[in-house]
């Protein structure tokens, strides 16, 4: 007879969440946190009022078990998805620049009027998008299985002073 399952020796499913408010968003920003996209991925539906992008994005969530087997870090696509979007504006983004990888930092939502608010993806490099939105209504899903990061390293940041 063997020991006791452990839970981190089950399988996790893919991630799929939902944000309806500022909160939910920070849940969803600490996860997709220094994930990487080519800037092709990002698209503004304006008739369907939905922005998304496809991230690949580090597996916060796995990373202490990663670092306690001594396995490699791990990544994911993911989708990160805003409904409900009336504008789109960028800043320090050239959008001609096809070749362009991106470094998501965070998503923050700053409350409007009447549920209104703006979303801001802030980008590493002094870059952000913002989007102005009738309400809150963001979601993320993995849509991979993950793959082994090809820097095989966790994303590190120098502290601020």
């Amino acid at each position: 007879m063997t020991g006791d399952a452990r839970f981190e020796d089950g399988r996790e499913a893919p991630l799929a969440l939902r944000a309806l408010d500022g909160d939910d968003l920070r849940v969803i920003s600490s996860l997709v946190q220094d994930a990487v996209f080519p800037i092709t991925e990002m698209t503004w539906q304006r008739r369907k009022r939905r922005f998304a992008v496809l991230l690949n994005r580090f597996r916060w969530e796995d990373a202490p078990a990663a670092e306690r087997r001594g396995r490699p870090f791990e990544r994911v696509q993911s989708v990160l998805a805003f409904e409900d979007v009336m504008a789109v504006a960028t800043q320090g983004v050239d959008l001609t620049e096809r070749d362009t990888v991106l470094s998501l930092l965070a998503a923050e939502f700053t409350p409007g009027e009447d549920g209104t608010g703006r979303v801001t993806l802030t980008l590493a490099g002094d870059g952000a998008v913002a989007l102005d939105v009738e309400c809150l209504e963001a979601s993320l899903r993995d849509v991979t299985r993950p793959y082994v990061a090809p820097s095989r390293k966790r994303p590190d940041h120098p502290l601020e002073t």
